[in-house]
């Protein structure tokens, strides 16, 4: 392990700590991870289908093991905060693969992950923290693994049972090592509430139109708030809206409504020699 390895390990793992929520809006490339902290973020992490699609694969655990550790590798080049990275499933039903992947991903700059039970049985993603916490400790890296349980996302327990199912599968994976509890689609508060308690560890929600503002979910006891895709959706529907005016009615007015300045952009990469123009 590097110093600034686990430095910044140690750094993300206390962002979990701070009076109020971690605010992740997740990155999906080198040059949206470095725009987004320039604004602020005191992590970055990515956002699995927005990284899948800009290497031109769909979302759903078919990114290629090595695809996904190259990308990782160049987003964590140009940053100076801590990476995490949205690890779907692990891209592989076998935790010794999984674990394989990990070590590719901490070797490229990581120092947090997600994992996902999605609709297969709690006891695999057990087995696949364990393999992600061995694959860390070989490497010597304290790598936060954020498991997420997709009970609400998903559905997959009665709506009476979603909050004890939630709550059953995050007690499993705190004892197979995991370091905090991600619950996309959770947007209840007295739900939010009784799970934030009840899990003992760092609770994690995601961006979605009905969800408390930030404020209220400090209260409740969320410690981590992620956008999801939600900004490359956004970049990609104002991409959309840009390219479809301008072949459709031959001008330009979408393409300048929110653009981002060009100088502004470039500074925040090293200069490349020769880089004169912005076409």
């Amino acid at each position: 392990m590097t110093d600034g390895a686990g430095s910044r390990a140690i750094a993300f793992r206390r962002l979990h700590d701070e009076a109020t929520p971690l605010l992740l809006p997740n990155a999906w490339d080198a040059g949206s991870a470095r725009m987004i902290e320039a604004c602020g973020a005191a992590a970055i992490a990515t956002t699995s289908a927005g990284l899948a699609w800009s290497r031109g694969y769909a979302d759903g655990n078919i990114l290629p093991s090595r695809v996904l550790a190259a990308a990782v590798g160049e987003i964590a080049r140009v940053l100076s905060v801590p990476l995490t990275v949205d690890m779907e499933g692990g891209y592989s039903a076998d935790p010794r693969a999984v674990g394989e992947t990990v070590s590719a991903v901490i070797g490229g700059g990581a120092v947090g992950i997600n994992l996902e039970d999605g609709g297969a049985s709690p006891d695999l993603l057990c087995a696949k923290i364990t393999a992600a916490k061995a694959a860390a400790l070989h490497a010597g890296v304290d790598l936060f693994v954020n498991a997420r349980t997709d009970v609400y996302l998903r559905r997959l327990a009665p709506p009476e049972r979603a909050v004890a199912e939630t709550i059953e599968r995050a007690r499993r994976y705190r004892a197979a090592g995991c370091d905090g509890v991600f619950v996309p689609a959770l947007t209840d508060p007295d739900a939010i509430g009784s799970i934030a308690v009840a899990i003992g560890l760092p609770l994690n929600v995601m961006v979605v139109p009905r969800l408390p503002p930030v404020a209220q979910l400090r209260t409740l006891g969320v410690r981590r708030v992620s956008a999801g895709a939600a900004l490359a959706q956004a970049a990609y529907g104002i991409a959309r809206r840009a390219a479809t005016q301008f072949l459709t009615e031959g001008v330009y007015d979408a393409m300048f409504e929110t653009t981002a300045d060009y100088t502004e952009l470039n500074a925040l990469f090293s200069p490349t020699p020769g880089a004169t123009t912005n076409d």
